[in-house]
């Protein structure tokens, strides 16, 4: 796509700029690392545009300090841009096995708050980070997920993260980044670290 020309131009009688301005659903996914990052990444994009913006972690802890949710909250606070909301759902289980009776509870309610974030457009984009894995396992309806989101009012931006996207999520996004793993340090032995990983 030379200079952001789109390679084809569909026959749906809207105006490049209405097809310019309708909302984006985006999927981050596969084995790499770089999802929830590249997420953030749009969610900078978005504060510097004015959005508000609702981030849902749906698996990391509550007690897990991230690096991109100290910074996004001081730019939220600063009046510059778009405000901030975080909300953290999960506790930690994707990688720690543990019993994950709560934690599934915690995902639902996650997603009934999304739904009525939605509903009531208080975001203008959603970070719904880690949000396969409740999809993935069954514990959140994927139709459901989708009927949803294709039928959100307004001018609502989603991005979505996680491993094991399911196909149907996939199909009905606007935007697929899968991130492939081709090596890693934890590949070496080496542990995650600061400014890396959080």
């Amino acid at each position: 796509m030379p200079q952001g020309q789109p390679t084809t131009v569909p026959d749906d009688g809207l105006t490049t700029r209405q097809r310019r301005t309708q909302p984006v659903l985006a999927v981050h996914t596969g084995p790499g690392k770089g999802k929830s990052t590249a997420a953030f990444g749009l969610a900078l994009r978005a504060w510097n545009q004015g959005w508000p913006i609702g981030v849902f972690q749906f698996v990391k802890s509550a007690k897990w300090k991230v690096g991109e949710e100290h910074a996004l909250r001081v730019l939220g606070g600063t009046g510059e841009g778009g405000t901030v909301a975080w909300h953290k759902m999960g506790e930690g289980w994707s990688w720690v096995q543990r019993d994950i009776t709560d934690s599934e509870e915690a995902a639902r309610e996650g997603w009934e708050q999304v739904k009525r974030d939605l509903a009531a457009e208080t975001y203008r984009f959603y970070v719904l980070d880690e949000f396969t894995y409740p999809l993935h396992w069954g514990w959140i309806d994927t139709d459901e997920v989708l009927a949803v989101l294709k039928d959100r009012p307004g001018n609502q931006h989603v991005v979505i993260t996680g491993r094991n996207a399911p196909q149907p999520l996939l199909d009905a996004a606007d935007l697929v980044t899968e991130m492939t793993k081709v090596k890693h340090p934890m590949d070496a032995g080496r542990k995650g670290q600061r400014g890396i990983e959080w």
